[in-house]
């Protein structure tokens, strides 16, 4: 159903820390313009840890009318309690969403069956395409293979994303799953190998600063150009290790700002960009040949 660059777009905030929607709009006509191939709203990289719910579905509301049916529109509605991620997901789908993404439960630890029974359950709950999201690095809690292909059974289960780094994980869920859901990755460094070793493209935290490039990299490596995915994946080299150089998103917020295309609000706990990391990113913005 999906494939290609998929932002996981940030949500601008003031100073204060309330939510721009004027920003978030023109972000998404940016987006647009730029060829990205689909949005995720309001996921890790959107602070959904720290927006209240009402909030949560603001911005995937606005997400969707800007929009307007021109790319696909991918809310997270994932939570560590399986009701509230019910709950999340059947506003999603009432707003008009295209599918929902769904991280694993965090700080809870659930085993493989409770894994299992959390999807099982949000999936016979609410009728949309839903996608799966193991970030064990931020959740302690990794959803093994084995336990997505008992999942690929269920029909609204459409693809995961999977963000541990592992490459060998995408040929391990294929065979496993029989092709059944798709693959996409949430590491921008190894977006080139993960699609070329058969992934659909990646959710990705760099198509915030560079979504034409982001965009073209993956049509490349889709299409099996795999000259050219590298090429362009060698000027975003820089910018993939910078942008994590503290807890997303918390560069990236910064990068944008410093691109002129958001302020420069981010919500507590998280914090503003280190001093220490602005001329890093900086060198990381122009390597990549972005405009400041």
């Amino acid at each position: 159903m999906f494939s290609g660059s998929m932002v996981a777009l940030v949500t601008p905030m003031r100073a204060d820390g309330l939510i721009d929607y004027e920003s978030l709009q023109n972000l998404v006509e940016f987006h647009i313009e730029s060829g990205t191939d689909g949005i995720v709203a309001v996921g890790t990289t959107g602070e959904s840890a720290t927006l209240a719910f009402k909030e949560h579905c603001s911005v995937i509301d606005q997400v969707v009318k800007q929009v307007n049916g021109r790319i696909p529109v991918i809310a997270g509605t994932g939570a560590n309690s399986t009701t509230e991620a019910i709950e999340l997901s059947q506003h999603a789908k009432e707003l008009g969403v295209d599918a929902v993404l769904l991280v694993t439960p965090y700080y809870n630890r659930p085993t493989q069956e409770g894994l299992y029974l959390h999807y099982k359950a949000i999936a016979e709950a609410v009728d949309i395409p839903q996608i799966l999201y193991n970030v064990p690095s931020r959740t302690a809690c990794d959803l093994l293979p084995e336990t997505v292909a008992r999942l690929a059974n269920i029909s609204n289960i459409i693809g995961i994303k999977e963000a541990t780094g592992d490459i060998t994980r995408v040929e391990r869920i294929n065979s496993l799953c029989s092709n059944k859901i798709e693959i996409y990755t949430g590491d921008d460094a190894i977006t080139v190998d993960f699609i070329l070793a058969g992934g659909q493209g990646v959710i990705s935290v760099t198509a915030n600063v560079v979504p034409a490039a982001m965009h073209e990299m993956c049509l490349a490596a889709l299409e099996n150009n795999e000259v050219r995915a590298r090429q362009i994946n060698n000027d975003l080299a820089l910018l993939h290790q910078s942008l994590f150089s503290e807890a997303n998103p918390i560069p990236v917020k910064w990068a944008l700002h410093e691109m002129g295309l958001i302020p420069n609000g981010i919500r507590l706990p998280m914090t503003v960009l280190s001093e220490q990391y602005h001329q890093p990113v900086r060198d990381a913005l122009a390597a990549a040949k972005v405009h400041q």
